[in-house]
C-alpha cells in the first residue's frame, strides 16, 4: 500500500479532488477480503512454432546463432513486413515498435534465423498432419498422439470432443526442479519470486479448457502432483470445478525413497479424483481381474493358474538418473558376496566420493559388488549399510542370478511394505532358501479388497518397476525422466473407465504415453474399445539442447526435432506396445506382470495413428485450400474409426463413420448413399446457406448429427481468439 499511497500524494499535487476519490476507492477495496487461492494471472504464454514456414504477416522471434547460448538472444517480437529472395535464401524485412517510444525499429533477418510465435489472441488455424500409425485392432477406434503445444491442441479439441470426454488424467510438471517446464519460452527457475503463480496461471488456463472437453453428465478428472504444489493445485481445483466431487489419494510410488538431508524421505505422490455428473468411483477387487491364459483343459494348468503369489523382490540398486555417486550420503559402500555360489558374505562401510573403489580390500574367497549401472555408471544402493544388514540377519536380502565364470549377480532385497505385511501376517512365511532367504508367498484373500482406500502402498506402482524398466525394454537406450508406473496409471483408470469399455482418454500432458498404453492395457483384459487422445510435444531435455547447440544446432533442424520427446520416446514407445518390437524391429524381451501378465511381444490388437498439428495460412483458408488439413479433425470427431476422407475433389464422400458434402447440388445423392450406410452416425455438411443446412438436416436419417462447415474450412476451427 506505500507504493499506492506515494501515487496518490503525487496525484494530489495536480488534482485533489481525484486523488480523494481514488483514496476512497482503495479503501474499500482494501476492506474487502477474498478467500481462498489468489496469485497474479500472469500475461498468457507466448509459444514458438518451430518449423512453421514464416509469413508476410507473422510475428516471429530472433533464434540463437548456431553454437551460441539462447539467453544472449534477443527475445523481443517483430512482425514480418517484406520478404525477398537472395542468392543466400529468403530475406525478411522486421519491424517492432515498443510502447514506450514512438518511433519504429526495423531489421532485416534471414528467414533461416527467425522462428514464428504466436501470442495470446492471435488467430490461429490450426490443422493435423500424420506422421504414421499402426492398425492392429481392425475396427477398434483409433488411439490418436498429437504432437502440439497442449493449450492450442485444447482449443482445437473444443470442437471435435467438447461435452465428450469420459475422463481426463494428466501428470503436469511438478514445478520442482530445474528445467522442469517452461513459461513464454524460458524454464522457469523454483526460486522464481513468480514460480508458483506463473504454475498456477499455466495451469487454470489448460483446466478452463478441459472443463469443457469432460462430459457433464459422467465424466473424472485425474491429476497427479508431489507436496510442492499440492495445497495451491487442491485450492485451485476447488474454485474451477465447484461443482465436482473431490477426493485425493496418497500413493507410495517409490519404496526406497527419495532421501533429503536432514527431511524426511519422499516415497509418495498424490492423486486428485474429480468425479462430475453421475461419475463414481468404481471399485474393483484385484483377483478378481480377469487373467491373460489360454484356454486349456487340462486340470495341471488349472493348479499353475491358481498357485499361491510369491513374494516379490525388489533389486537394491536405485535405477533413477538422479541418484548418481556423490548425490546422497552412506549409500555407495561394497557388499562381498562368495565367488563360488554368489551368496552374501558381509557388507561393507560406505567410502568416500574421492575413493577409487578399486582400492577397497575384499575378503578372501569374495567379489564386491557395487552399484554400477551396466555402462559403468557408479549409483547407490537403495539401503544404508546398516538397514541391508539387519534385513539381510532376518532373511530380507539376498543375491539372485550369480554367474560364477564373470562374478556377477544382482542384490535383490525386500521393501519395509513387504516386511510389514510378513509381520502382520498377509504374506505366510514357509521357511528359508539355501542363501537363508525367506521363503513364502501371499495369504491366500489378503489382497482381495484393492483400494478405493485413499492411501496405497501397492509394487505394481513403484515407478521402477513399472515406469524405468517398461521404457527400458520397450525403447532400449533411450532415456526419459521419471516415467510413471504403466500398471499405476492403468489402475487409475480402472476406477473411473473400468465399466465402459468405450470410453474415451484424454491426456493432454502425455509424456511418453503411458496413458495410452495403459488404455491398451484395459482393453485386453475386458476386450473393450476405449481410446486414447494423447498431447504431448517434442521438446528436447535441457542437457540435450545444451549438447545440440554445442554442435550448431537448434530448434527446427532435422537433427535436433529428432530427439524431441514426441519423436525420440512417445512415438516409438507406443508403436513398440502395439507392435511388440523395438525400434530396432527385435522382439521386445519380458512380460508385463500384475492383472495380466503376458510377453511384451505379444503387443495389442489396437489401432493408432500419430499427427502433429500445423498452423496454416490466411490465405489458404480464404480460397479454400485447406480441406486436407482439417480432415483428420473431421475424423476425430466422428469417432476415429476406418477410413478418413482425405480430399474434397468430388461433391460429397461417405466413409464408414461419417460423410462429407462438399457440394450442395449433391445433396439429394449424398441422402441417398447415406441412408444404405448404416455405421455412419454423423454428416458435415458445408455450406454458408442457413437455409439449405436445414433442408439436409430435416432429411438426415435419425441416428445421424448433423455438424455444419462454413465453406472457408479452417474458419470452423479457429482458436486462440481468447473466446475459449
Amino acid at each position: 500500500m506505500s507504493t499506492l499511497s506515494n501515487l496518490l500524494r503525487q496525484v494530489g499535487q495536480k488534482d485533489p479532488q481525484l486523488a480523494a476519490d481514488l483514496a476512497r476507492e482503495v479503501e474499500a477495496l482494501s476492506r474487502r477480503r477474498r478467500f481462498g487461492l489468489n496469485f497474479e494471472r500472469h500475461v498468457p504464454e507466448t509459444v514458438d512454432l518451430p518449423g512453421r514456414p514464416v509469413r508476410k504477416g507473422d510475428k516471429v522471434r530472433f533464434l540463437a546463432e548456431r553454437g551460441a547460448r539462447p539467453k544472449s538472444v534477443d527475445q523481443r517480437i517483430w512482425r514480418v513486413v517484406g520478404l525477398t529472395r537472395t542468392g543466400s535464401g529468403r530475406v525478411a524485412t522486421l519491424t517492432r515498435q515498443d510502447t514506450s517510444d514512438a518511433e519504429v525499429e526495423t531489421a532485416t533477418r534471414s528467414v533461416d534465423d527467425l522462428v514464428v510465435v504466436a501470442e495470446f489472441r492471435d488467430a490461429i488455424f490450426p490443422g493435423l498432419i500424420s506422421t504414421g500409425k499402426v492398425e492392429r485392432g481392425g475396427e477398434k477406434p483409433f488411439h490418436s498422439v498429437i504432437n502440439a503445444e497442449n493449450y492450442h491442441a485444447l482449443q482445437t479439441l473444443l470442437f471435435t470432443h467438447e461435452g465428450k470426454v469420459d475422463a481426463i488424467f494428466i501428470d503436469p510438471p511438478y514445478n520442482t526442479r530445474d528445467n522442469d517446464w517452461k513459461y513464454n519460452n524460458d524454464y522457469v527457475d523454483p526460486e522464481d519470486d513468480y514460480a508458483h503463480s506463473k504454475w498456477l496461471a499455466f495451469m487454470e488456463r489448460r483446466l478452463k479448457l478441459a472443463k469443457r472437453l469432460l462430459s457433464p453428465e459422467s465424466s473424472a478428472l485425474i491429476v497427479t502432483i508431489d507436496e510442492k504444489e499440492v495445497l495451491r493445485l487442491g485450492l485451485l481445483l476447488e474454485q474451477t470445478f465447484p461443482e465436482a466431487a473431490i477426493q485425493m489419494v496418497t500413493s507410495v510410488i517409490s519404496a526406497k525413497g527419495a532421501v533429503r538431508r536432514g527431511k524426511f524421505s519422499r516415497v509418495e505422490e498424490h492423486i486428485f479424483f474429480l468425479t462430475f455428473g453421475g461419475a463414481k468411483i468404481h471399485p474393483w477387487e484385484s483377483n478378481m481381474l480377469p487373467s491373460y491364459k489360454e484356454t486349456q483343459e487340462d486340470e495341471a494348468a488349472e493348479e499353475v493358474e491358481a498357485a499361491p503369489k510369491p513374494i516379490e523382490w525388489l533389486g537394491l540398486r536405485r535405477r533413477e538418473p538422479s541418484s548418481v555417486r556423490g548425490s546422497r550420503p552412506n549409500q555407495f559402500y561394497p557388499i562381498f558376496v562368495s565367488r563360488e555360489d554368489g551368496t552374501l558374505h558381509s557388507v561393507g562401510d560406505p567410502i568416500d566420493d574421492d575413493v577409487d573403489r578399486s582400492a577397497v580390500p575384499t575378503p578372501a574367497g569374495t567379489v564386491a559388488l557395487w552399484p554400477l549401472k551396466p555402462d559403468g555408471t557408479e549409483m547407490l544402493w537403495g539401503l544404508t549399510p546398516e538397514v541391508l544388514r539387519k534385513n539381510w540377519t532376518n532373511g530380507y536380502a539376498r543375491v539372485k542370478n550369480w554367474k560364477p565364470a564373470t562374478a556377477k549377480g544382482t542384490v535383490y532385497y525386500l521393501p519395509s511394505g513387504t516386511i510389514e505385511r510378513i509381520r502382520k501376517g498377509e504374506i505366510t512365511v514357509t521357511g528359508r532358501a539355501a542363501d537363508g532367504a525367506v521363503e513364502g508367498h501371499v495369504t491366500p484373500d489378503s489382497s482381495i479388497v484393492t483400494p478405493p482406500k485413499r492411501v496405497w502402498n501397492m509394487a505394481s506402482h513403484n515407478a521402477e518397476i513399472g515406469g524405468t524398466s517398461i521404457l527400458s525394454a520397450l525403447i532400449p537406450k533411450r532415456h526419459f525422466p521419471y516415467p510413471k508406473s504403466l500398471f499405476a496409471v492403468e489402475d487409475i483408470l480402472r476406477f473411473v473407465v473400468g465399466p465402459k469399455k468405450d470410453a474415451l482418454v484424454v491426456d493432454f500432458f502425455g509424456g511418453s504415453g503411458t496413458t495410452a498404453h495403459a488404455v491398451m492395457r484395459l482393453n485386453r483384459q475386458d476386450e473393450g474399445s476405449r481410446s486414447s487422445i494423447i498431447v504431448t510435444n517434442n521438446e528436447v531435455s535441457a542437457n540435450e539442447q545444451a549438447r545440440l547447440r554445442t554442435q550448431g544446432l537448434r530448434p527446427g533442424d532435422a537433427e535436433w526435432e529428432r530427439l524431441g520427446i514426441c519423436d525420440f520416446i512417445t512415438k516409438p514407445r507406443l508403436q513398440a506396445a502395439v507392435t511388440g518390437l523395438t525400434p530396432e524391429g527385435e522382439p521386445i524381451k519380458g512380460k508385463y506382470r500384475f492383472a495380466d501378465p503376458f510377453p511384451m511381444s505379444d503387443g495389442f490388437d489396437e489401432n493408432i495413428e500419430f499427427f502433429t498439428m500445423t498452423y496454416e495460412a490466411p490465405r489458404a483458408v480464404a480460397h479454400h485450400r485447406s480441406f486436407e488439413a482439417v480432415a483428420p479433425l473431421l475424423w476425430l470427431k466422428a469417432g476415429a474409426r476406418g477410413r478418413r476422407i482425405e480430399n474434397a475433389r468430388d461433391g460429397f464422400d461417405i466413409a464408414d463413420s461419417y460423410g462429407v458434402l462438399f457440394d450442395m447440388d449433391y445433396s439429394h445423392d449424398f441422402l441417398t448413399a447415406l441412408a444404405e450406410v448404416d455405421s455412419v452416425r454423423m454428416a458435415f455438411i458445408v455450406t454458408d446457406d442457413d437455409r439449405s443446412f436445414q433442408m439436409v438436416c430435416s432429411e438426415l436419417p435419425g441416428h445421424v448429427e448433423p455438424v455444419r462447415l462454413y465453406e472457408s474450412y479452417l474458419t470452423n476451427f479457429t482458436i486462440n481468439t481468447g473466446r475459449e
